[in-house]
């Protein structure tokens, strides 16, 4: 399809309206408080899947409320010292899925920590995590769960799971805690900005065609699920519409960009009906780090850069790490 965003020279300095809620930070201090009051309780348990090159174990850790997330760690078998981790999150309706799917880091040499997503993970691939949470009406899917309360929505289960995620992969013997990776397409790219804002023991961060960001310009923009999941909420519920967005503030990747100073690669896709390229450079544009990139493929929609964006995060975490 043709492109129907911005320019590309205006994407380059194209800014969100979306304002930083004056107690973002307390808001996400005390729901961090809150979690670490509570053991982490991380679980690697060894499970032989066959491959003879990779050793494999099954994680669990207690995500927010001390709920159970799943996960895969994987190592490279022959290995020696300490080990950069790369943790991975999944996009939207995918679970961890098996381990099978995700031999590209340990092949490269890293340790690699896959997150699942709670309550997720029967669209496209196979999850393990339950979301205990309820919830108010709701739109079909995850996106209008808890919408119109900050401490109830669902997003803020999931990126404390995040968050803890990190600490449990920087918590096993193999790893280098002060080499941590968060990377994510899609959904997994909004979740890894999430983390990477809000734990500063992330030292990367690999977005790829982003998830979550710009939510205003998002839910208006989007041709395809699963933003107009919110749309299709607020045609029916016609008057949520400000606490809804007030809401979604609190979870927006363009407030969690201006916390992140680590290196950051970024990548979008000009044709992307799903994430629109502008709502991607809103969180990009916003970022504090100063070593930071941008992936522009042009003739392309969600799939984005594929291959070739693997290659090159590939490529770009090793000569930072």
């Amino acid at each position: 399809m043709p492109t129907f965003d911005l320019n590309p020279e205006a994407l380059k300095t194209y800014r969100s309206a979306v304002q930083v809620p004056g107690d973002f930070d307390a808001f996400w201090s005390a729901t961090l408080a809150e979690t670490r009051a509570r053991p982490l309780d991380a679980r690697f348990d060894f499970v032989d899947v066959g491959l003879k090159l990779v050793e494999v174990f099954d994680v669990t850790f207690a995500g927010f409320g001390g709920h159970p997330v799943k996960g895969w760690l994987l190592l490279p078998a022959h290995r020696t010292g300490k080990l950069p981790l790369v943790i991975r999150y999944i996009g939207y309706g995918g679970g961890r899925s098996l381990p099978i799917d995700h031999l590209a880091w340990p092949v490269a040499g890293y340790a690699h920590l896959v997150m699942d997503t709670r309550g997720q993970g029967s669209a496209w691939s196979p999850g393990d995590t339950a979301d205990p949470v309820g919830s108010d009406a709701a739109h079909p899917g995850f996106m209008t769960r808890g919408i119109l309360d900050r401490d109830n929505y669902y997003y803020r289960r999931v990126f404390i799971d995040a968050v803890r995620a990190v600490e449990a992969g920087r918590g096993h013997a193999a790893v280098d805690p002060d080499k941590v990776a968060v990377v994510g397409g899609s959904q997994g790219g909004g979740i890894s900005i999430a983390a990477a804002g809000l734990e500063p023991a992330v030292k990367a961060v690999m977005a790829d065609v982003p998830y979550l960001c710009d939510f205003p310009r998002a839910v208006r923009l989007a041709q395809r699920d699963p933003y107009l999941e919110i749309s299709r909420y607020l045609a029916v519920h016609r008057d949520k519409l400000p606490p809804v967005f007030e809401t979604l503030r609190y979870f927006d990747g363009v407030c969690f960009t201006p916390r992140i100073a680590a290196p950051a690669l970024f990548s979008v896709a000009q044709m992307d009906t799903i994430c629109p390229p502008s709502t991607v450079y809103a969180a990009y544009n916003a970022l504090a780090s100063s070593d930071r990139s941008m992936n522009d493929y042009g003739f392309n929609d969600h799939e984005g850069g594929g291959v070739f964006q693997y290659q090159a995060q590939i490529d770009w975490l090793g000569k930072r790490f």
